[in-house]
């Protein structure tokens, strides 16, 4: 079943969790407590009667269900793998996804560890590591029945450019009508010149998509490995979270878009050396890893960034769960774009080293 059409209040779909977990998995619940993590889903942090914790995702009305039970699964041979991470907790039937009541949710043994959004060397090695050995693990992992086997690298490739700027367009006359109405912000500020800065950075995408070899390797991987999926016990890590559902796509993007997290190129010269750091670790990890997917890496993490409006396209057309934080990852993601095209041939001359070490 799926959300009814009135959203519940915070409190009453706290409740309703409370009741699926005490009557679908004999769990008896003290305290549910709502996450400000998550964009996807509506998240939770539920404490037991006994002491014991759990973390509940809530799937919003229209999710494809079939998917989501499909990157469970595919979390699940992550674990049989070694790889660490979070064990679902099936309900009494036996099914990972519990759909009885209005609420369709996932349960999962809670996680000790924090979200570290700037990693340090002996992190960046650990999450390097973890990486390849997903990667190495999920070669031979077909495409699931959920998504298809049509692989959305293809997709990626093809960018349909005069919709970007049309959409950058359309944001920034709705920015032009709040300043003629008098009603603009700070962000609006902000907004307007990070769009007009991006509309210019556009006529980039043709080439450096051109640049992109063919041979670039698809298969499953994670599909959203960055920091803010991961949780660290000091230095060591300690989950692998949020697996996407199993559809073949560039290793090279999953390896991109770690190594070059905004967070860490947008804030300051030691970026490059993150970047290798964990690449290196990748490669011990996975040595098997095409040469080109690493060298390539970079472009990939760039052209996805350049061509993503994600979180300014929300704040005008569609707000988010947390529209703040999305707010403020445009903003960091706009000046990782901006270092990446100054820096476009010394990280290519890094990642040939690299990929040919």
């Amino acid at each position: 079943m799926s959300d009814s059409t009135t959203s519940p209040s915070v409190a009453e779909r706290g409740d309703r969790i409370a009741a699926v977990l005490a009557s679908r998995y004999g769990l008896p619940v003290r305290t549910v407590t709502q996450l400000p993590i998550g964009q996807g889903t509506t998240n939770f942090r539920v404490v037991c009667d006994d002491g014991q914790e759990a973390f509940v995702k809530n799937y919003p009305g229209g999710t494809d269900l079939d998917a989501e039970r499909e990157a469970i699964a595919l979390s699940a041979r992550a674990l049989e793998a070694g790889i660490p991470g979070a064990q679902v907790l099936p309900n009494q039937d036996g099914d990972v996804i519990d759909t009885s009541s209005l609420l369709a949710v996932s349960v999962w043994e809670w996680m000790t560890g924090q979200v570290v959004t700037r990693l340090s060397q002996p992190q960046l090695a650990a999450a390097g590591n973890a990486l390849g050995r997903i990667h190495a693990a999920f070669t031979d992992v077909p495409a699931g029945a959920a998504t298809g086997t049509v692989s959305t690298a293809q997709q990626w490739r093809d960018v349909d450019l005069e919709g970007l700027t049309a959409t950058v367009d359309q944001l920034l006359e709705i920015i032009a009508e709040r300043v003629e109405a008098g009603a603009s912000d700070a962000f609006d500020v902000e907004a307007q010149r990070t769009l007009l800065e991006r509309r210019g950075q556009l006529v980039r995408i043709p080439e450096l998509l051109a640049d992109l070899p063919e041979e670039l390797t698809a298969q499953v991987v994670h599909g959203d490995f960055s920091p803010v999926n991961l949780l660290f016990e000091g230095e060591t890590l300690s989950a692998v979270l949020d697996y996407r559902p199993p559809s073949p796509f560039l290793v090279a993007y999953d390896l991109g878009r770690m190594a070059f997290y905004p967070n860490m190129v947008a804030a300051g010269s030691d970026w490059f050396a993150a970047a290798a750091t964990l690449i290196i670790a990748y490669r011990q990890a996975h040595p098997a890893v095409a040469a080109v997917d690493v060298q390539a890496c970079g472009r990939v993490a760039l052209l996805q960034l350049l061509k993503s409006l994600y979180g300014v396209r929300q704040h005008y057309l569609k707000p988010g769960l947390f529209q703040d934080d999305l707010d403020d990852f445009w903003l960091l993601r706009h000046r990782a774009v901006r270092v990446l095209l100054s820096e476009l041939t010394a990280t290519d001359t890094l990642l040939a080293g690299l990929a040919n070490a």
